[in-house]
Parts: structure tokens; C-alpha cells; sequence
């Protein structure tokens, strides 16, 4: 299975000939559903989703999301299917957990959305915009690492809670390059004190996951 990292919070998964994506949104400027087989769609900012990508999929792409993105999908010719917290399906191979309901608290005037994660093949876990933890080891977490709803302690707080044997930055789009270079630090400082492969992936960099 091999992984690669696009801009901002969105990835991409491919195994025997499928492709699975997470979380394309607008800061996404990669064609990156080019021969694409499913998506997966943890909430409804735009920056996870970008809804005139999705309608210009083929029909026959396959789209999982919460109800609340869902709802915004009426006019995507794709397969939309609503996915709440517990339930397990399969899509273009892959074997997919949900985890998680609500989006991490942000701005006192936004109301929370629906937030839902994703381990795909009990391997590699995206929480989207939360520290949802898993009822499930994480082999691979995809762990925020800059956003308005997130601080440094909690980010660290979350790696010493999923110990995961490796984790990849995601959610770092808002950073310039002397924040990315901080970014690499702390994940570096972090993967000595685990023992673990702990850092960023730079955008259209792959990772090999066994």
C-alpha cells in the first residue's frame, strides 16, 4: 500500500490498482482524483471537501462521508453514502472503519460540525479535524498538525496517546515555510522520545506502508 501526501489535508491511497482519497478540498491544486475508485470525506469545510471537483467525477466514483456533507452532495453524479461512528464498510478494496462524530471545538461563533475518521485496512488512521481516538491499534496516524482549533501540546498529547509505529503531518496548508521547518522539528523531537517514523511529508511525496 503506498500513500502520498497533497496539499493541505488531503491523501491518497493505493493498493493493487485502486485508488482511495481522503479529504480533497479547494486548497488541493493537484488533479488528484485522476483515476480515482473512492473518496472519503471526514467533514464539511471547504478545505476538506471541494464539492465542483466532485462534480466534475466520474459517475462512478464512489463518495463516504457523515450526513452533514452528504447533505451537500445532492448535485455530484458520484455514489454518495452516509458513514456515522461504528460502522465498517468496504469500498475499491479497501476495508474502512468510522470513528469519531464531532469536529474539534474552533471559533465561539461557529457551531461544531459533524467530524467523522477513517482507518483504512486497520493500518492507517485520518481523523480529520479532531483527536478522535480509535477503538483500534494505528499503525499509521495522519496527525493535524497546524489549524485554529489546535495547539502544539495537543498535538504531541494525541502522538503519546496513539503511539502509532508511524505518523505523517496532514492539516499544515496555513504554515510558511519558517512554520513548516518548526513543524519538522517538533515531529522530529517527537519520533526520538518513540522511537517511531514521526514526520512531514512534502506534497507529491509517497510513503511505502507495509
Amino acid at each position: 500500500m503506498e500513500l502520498t501526501k497533497y496539499d493541505h489535508a488531503c491523501v491518497r491511497v493505493e493498493k493493487n490498482g485502486k485508488v482511495l482519497v481522503i479529504d480533497p478540498g479547494t486548497f488541493t491544486r493537484s488533479p488528484v482524483l485522476d483515476g480515482a475508485d473512492a473518496v472519503l470525506i471526514t467533514h464539511e469545510h471547504f478545505d476538506h471537501v471541494d464539492v465542483d471537483l466532485l462534480k466534475a467525477a466520474s459517475p462512478e466514483l464512489e463518495i463516504w462521508t457523515c450526513e452533514g456533507v452528504a447533505a451537500g452532495l445532492t448535485e455530484v453524479p458520484g455514489k454518495v453514502q452516509v458513514v456515522r461512528h461504528g460502522d465498517d464498510f468496504e469500498t475499491a478494496g479497501f476495508r474502512v472503519k468510522a470513528f469519531g462524530e464531532w469536529h474539534a471545538k474552533n471559533h465561539p461563533d461557529v457551531p461544531v460540525v459533524q467530524n467523522v475518521g477513517f482507518l483504512v485496512d486497520d493500518a492507517i488512521f485520518y481523523p480529520g479535524d479532531a483527536l478522535t481516538v480509535p477503538e483500534a491499534e494505528v499503525d499509521t496516524l495522519l496527525v493535524p498538525t497546524g489549524a485554529p482549533w489546535l495547539k502544539l501540546s495537543e498535538m504531541v498529547e494525541y502522538l503519546r496517546t496513539i503511539r502509532p509505529a508511524r505518523a505523517f503531518s496532514t492539516h499544515d496548508a496555513l504554515y510558511s515555510d519558517i512554520g513548516l521547518s518548526l513543524v519538522d522539528n517538533w515531529l522530529k523531537m517527537e519520533a526520538e522520545k518513540q522511537g517511531a517514523d514521526i514526520r512531514r511529508l512534502t506534497v507529491g511525496e509517497s510513503a511505502t506502508l507495509a
